[in-house]
């Protein structure tokens, strides 16, 4: 039966599945942000309603039967001699069972017309014949023990619908309703959704963050968990991006609004559960192919147990057959089990657009895993000083952090780092010139320094052979050379250091089944070789572009893989998409990683992917049981009901007890994986956990 029947009504259950692919104005965007959320309260709201009704109705068939229990019993002796059994309140029990069918009735009876006149045929109808045949035949009890029992369920399934939704609604509940909002005049307290673009606000510890922006002023420590799934908190200085809805715990902050409504990073987690519930997996769409057919296949059976009966009870029989033939917990077995898979990844960070790639992500082989931003952090940092003989390390250091000076590259803000930490002396250049992806040159002291490559050093006339020894103990690293006056003085040796955890992951992988284990990149061979060797990874790619990413990906699917592409969403756009499955890391605040992958992962933890691997063969498991038990349930049930084995009301109870089976199977997914803290947990450690860096 569907969700309509209690109190989710077609036109609610067409605005959930509405696809909001329009264009919003400025003004629609704060609204509609909080759309889902009156939407499932509202929802929520019918919900209860209906649900008194389910059980005053209860109530009244349950009435009716004490008053059969404390009747006295009158004999009567017909003419034939035959005596006849009748209970004083008679009238009272029927009086109070038909008015509790009545109101349990309906909705089923009343639904289920309008799909009649609608031209379509539900299995609604199955149960509103069975109910108006136990009215016809004058059993009140029946009909409503019938009634109440298939409410019951449909209670049941039409909370987890609007659990789903009230998910969301919790998400948004993070965002706090007001902002201080800082002007020329002072601070005043407007509404969170009337902030813009541009302007600031302030943060005192205690409050949720009412839009993500940038931080201005002050230092604090932001717990991001609901976000990110990380476990502890995340110091934030001035230049840090916060998130709508993280939690500021100690300082206070000036924040300057980047994202507002559905822009902000909550808010496309929120638009990322939606478009994952719009989803149907293969089995769905089987199911809603062959529905059209159930509907009569059984009125054609009830019918023929009916017609072919030769006692008193053939009606019975037929009208049990129809209770047990609506198979709730057959339509409840993939959706149940999808929503609570969903719900556990979301829960750790992982965030799934199409619950189709959850359930593909079980049957994955091969891993293709980009270096830079995945493996590696994409930070540099200096790992080895090696001065030429006669010359001193802080010397090296001090030169070569001083031409840097004012170079935004990566490199130089990995030198410039290491000589604060070390209390080296940096001049400012009197002259500074970058060449792009080659080096710099700078006047420092009166002096010509150059650092950058090898060749970059010769094009300048450097005589760099005299290094040739030194370079040696570094390979594997970036190499910058440092000269002055047209003398090398050393070399600096820099490293993109591998992810906490990722060797884990990997070796979780083969593990778990991966047969081919890859790693691409555009860096030197060298350094490819490194960390593949690090990482354990079975093969490797240097020297890569984009097409080149590509190319390997496509034909690794063409041997026979399927293969999981996992990369930052970037230069690795091309070969995501093409992968069977697509997961962009770090996805939080990044457009582009959450639109060019299956799957965004909203924290920088590897061991989250076979987590996810494990997390769709449990899915799956749990899918195949539901749907097992619930062709078993109704073909069993069923057959008892044709032979005259149980009557209508246990059917009934059989029923919604099927459900509540189902329902609970699949439950089971949402505590999978709590080894990897649940968010309880996390927000617990992080509340306590001193950050760290």
């Amino acid at each position: 039966m569907a969700h309509q029947i209690i109190g989710v009504g077609a036109a609610e259950a067409e605005h959930y599945a509405h696809h909001h692919d329009h264009k919003h104005d400025h003004g629609h965007d704060h609204s509609h942000f909080h759309e889902h959320a009156s939407s499932a309260a509202n929802a929520a709201r019918s919900a209860t309603f209906w649900l008194f009704l389910t059980f005053a109705g209860g109530i009244l068939v349950l009435t009716s039967y004490y008053i059969q229990w404390f009747s006295p019993v009158i004999e009567t002796v017909d003419e034939l001699g035959r005596v006849t059994e009748t209970y004083q309140y008679q009238f009272h029990m029927d009086l109070v069972a038909a008015v509790g069918a009545l109101l349990l009735a309906f909705r089923i009876i009343g639904y289920a017309l309008r799909n009649l006149l609608s031209g379509h045929m539900h299995m609604d109808e199955l149960v509103a014949l069975a109910i108006v045949a136990s009215i016809g035949i004058g059993d009140y009890r029946a009909a409503g023990v019938i009634g109440f029992f298939l409410l019951l369920s449909e209670i049941v399934e039409t909370r987890t619908a609007i659990g789903a939704r009230a998910s969301i609604e919790e998400l948004i509940r993070l965002t706090p309703k007001t902002a201080r909002l800082i002007t020329p005049q002072g601070e005043r307290e407007v509404e969170a959704v009337s902030l813009q673009k541009g302007q600031r606000v302030r943060v005192l510890p205690g409050d949720n963050v009412p839009a993500d922006g940038v931080v201005v002023s002050g230092e604090s420590t932001i717990n991001q968990a609901n976000i990110t799934g990380e476990s502890l908190p995340v110091d934030k200085h001035p230049g840090d991006p916060v998130f709508s809805g993280t939690s500021n715990l100690t300082g206070a902050l000036e924040v300057e609004v980047t994202r507002v409504g559905e822009e902000t990073t909550l808010g496309k987690v929120q638009e990322l559960i939606l478009a994952a519930e719009r989803t149907r997996i293969p089995i769905m769409r089987l199911i809603d192919r062959y529905v059209g057919w159930y509907t009569p296949v059984i009125l054609m059976l009830a019918s023929l147990v009916l017609f072919f009966t030769k006692d008193d009870n053939g009606m019975y029989r037929a009208i049990t057959m129809l209770v047990a033939s609506c198979p709730c917990a057959l339509i409840m077995a993939t959706p149940t089990a999808m929503v609570a898979g969903l719900s556990c990844a979301a829960r750790l960070g992982i965030l799934i657009k199409d619950v189709t790639h959850l359930e593909g992500a079980g049957r994955l082989n091969a891993v293709v895993f980009d270096k830079t931003g995945t493996l590696t952090t994409g930070e540099l940092s200096v790992t080895r000083l090696i001065p030429l003989e006669g010359v001193d390390g802080a010397d090296l250091l001090a030169t070569a952090a001083s031409a840097e000076l004012q170079s935004n590259h990566p490199a130089a803000r990995a030198i410039n780092d290491v000589a604060r930490e070390a209390n080296v002396g940096v001049a400012r250049p009197e002259k500074f010139e970058e060449v792009a992806g080659r080096g710099v040159v700078a006047q420092v002291g009166g002096a010509e320094v150059l650092v950058g490559r090898e060749m970059f050093l010769r094009e300048r006339g450097v005589d760099t052979t005299i290094a040739a020894s030194v370079v040696e103990q570094i390979e594997g690293m970036s190499q910058l050379y440092v000269a002055r006056g047209g003398r090398v003085l050393g070399v600096v040796g820099l490293e993109d250091r591998t992810r906490h955890a990722a060797r884990e992951a990997v070796d979780e992988l083969r593990e778990i089944g991966m047969r081919r284990v890859a790693m691409l990149t555009g860096d030197r061979q060298g350094v490819a070789r490194r960390v593949a060797a690090e990482m354990g990874c079975t093969e490797f790619k240097a020297d890569c572009l984009p097409q080149e990413k590509l190319d390997l990906v496509e034909q690794m699917k063409r041997e026979g893989y399927r293969v999981v592409v996992i990369g930052d969403g970037v230069n690795d756009a091309p070969a995501l998409a093409a992968g069977d499955l697509g997961v962009a890391m770090g996805a939080v605040g990044s457009d582009v990683a959450i639109n060019s992958a299956s799957i965004a992962l909203l924290n920088n933890d590897l061991t989250r992917i076979p987590f996810l691997i494990r997390l769709s063969r449990a899915t799956r498991r749990v899918v195949v049981q539901n749907l097992v038990f619930g062709v078993l349930f109704v073909v069993t049930v069923m057959a008892l009901g044709a032979f005259d084995v149980i009557r209508p009301t246990l059917a009934a109870a059989l029923h919604t007890a099927s459900t509540l089976v189902v329902v609970f199977n699949s439950a089971r997914l949402v505590r999978f994986g709590e080894e990897k803290q649940t968010h309880e947990q996390m927000m617990h450690g992080a509340s306590v956990a001193p950050a760290r860096a």
